[in-house]
């Protein structure tokens, strides 16, 4: 979607001028793994019009293919406005206009399918699903489990303004118990299945291999599956950040976690990646933050438990570390990491 970001804070009502943006959870993901240095690739639907032509060079400025998204001649591109504060907050207010977008029309006869299954990950977001009958079908197509189909990541991202009547949360359930990873927050737990406590979310959800829990400014906690069938638990605090705008963070976070992942590097350093890279995002106005590189992420990532725990990221944080890191080396990057240092709470139930 095109995002219309506004000029103030204050109600829709009031804002006078808004800026143009873009949008998308699964877009969010793919531009924060490009630019973390990845090969991306956003499959999707947008209008043949001037919107459709913005997200599309925007995404591929990223670095992301853009080569499988299809131009729909017959709808038009989605949008949406927001108010500058954060969805939970009052007066917080979303308007959507994507009722018979382009991307409404996605399906599994209308994506290209053999563009979903290239990669090593597939990442999908809930509120795909909530679009309409035929996005549902997709989802269900790609959820489903087969042999050598990739990785599938999905972020359950309840959005409920999006969906009509009262089976989205069960539906979301049903989509996550079909993915390999998945990532839901602690309190849209709890809003869409009444389910409270990371503890509870896993017995809610015991399908998925890893379970990534999002516990707000207090960390997060991932459920890995062992060998045996029982589950490693890490939880990982996150670093205390000056937030500019709570927007785009939990896909700012997947896509750190993912990259982590894909770099096959320790479960506690993924939610470490994932907290940094939804640092980038906070500390920006927008959805999309400018990452720091991956040597400043790994130098951070591997800091002792003290120094992790200090660790404080404001606006401009990671151009900030692109500046020391061309400097000569005279300390100003911040503390050295402590070889072996580990943080995590692990345990088998």
């Amino acid at each position: 979607m095109v995002t219309f970001l506004p000029s103030r804070p204050g109600r829709l009502a009031d804002v006078p001028s808004f800026g143009r943006g873009i949008g998308g959870a699964e877009s969010n993901v793919a531009c924060a793994l490009a630019a973390a240095g990845h090969r991306a690739r956003w499959v999707g639907r947008v209008g043949a019009d001037g919107f459709g032509d913005h997200l599309v060079d925007t995404i591929a400025g990223y670095g992301v293919d853009t080569s499988a998204v299809r131009r729909d001649p017959h709808r038009p591109t989605g949008v949406y406005f927001r108010t500058a504060d954060d969805r939970d907050a009052d007066g917080f207010e979303v308007v959507y206009y994507r009722a018979g977008s382009a991307a409404s029309a996605m399906s599994p006869l209308t994506v290209p399918l053999d563009d979903l299954a290239a990669g090593r990950v597939l990442h999908l977001s809930g509120i795909t699903a909530a679009l309409s009958a035929d996005c549902l079908a997709l989802m269900r197509t790609l959820t489903a489990r087969r042999a050598g189909r990739p990785l599938v990541s999905f972020d359950v991202n309840h959005r409920a303004a999006l969906w009509r009547g009262p089976d989205g949360p069960r539906v979301l359930l049903d989509l996550a118990r079909g993915a390999d990873l998945v990532f839901v927050g602690e309190d849209e737990a709890l809003t869409a299945w009444g389910v409270r406590g990371a503890a509870a979310i896993r017995a809610t959800l015991p399908q998925p291999e890893t379970l990534v829990v999002k516990q707000g400014a207090a960390g997060a906690t991932a459920y890995t599956r062992t060998a045996d069938g029982s589950d490693t638990v890490t939880t990982v605090p996150a670093p205390r950040v000056d937030v500019v705008a709570p927007v785009g963070a939990g896909d700012a976070f997947a896509a750190g976690f993912l990259s982590a992942t894909l770099r096959g590097l320790p479960v506690r350093d993924r939610l470490r990646h994932g907290h940094l890279m939804a640092a980038a995002a906070l500390t920006v106005p927008g959805d999309l933050g400018t990452p720091p590189s991956r040597a400043h992420a790994d130098r951070l990532a591997a800091l002792d438990p003290q120094a992790w725990g200090t660790l404080r990221l404001g606006p401009g944080w990671t151009g900030a570390s692109e500046a020391a890191e061309a400097a000569p080396a005279t300390g100003a990057a911040g503390p050295a990491p402590a070889q072996g240092a580990h943080d995590q709470e692990e345990r088998t139930p």
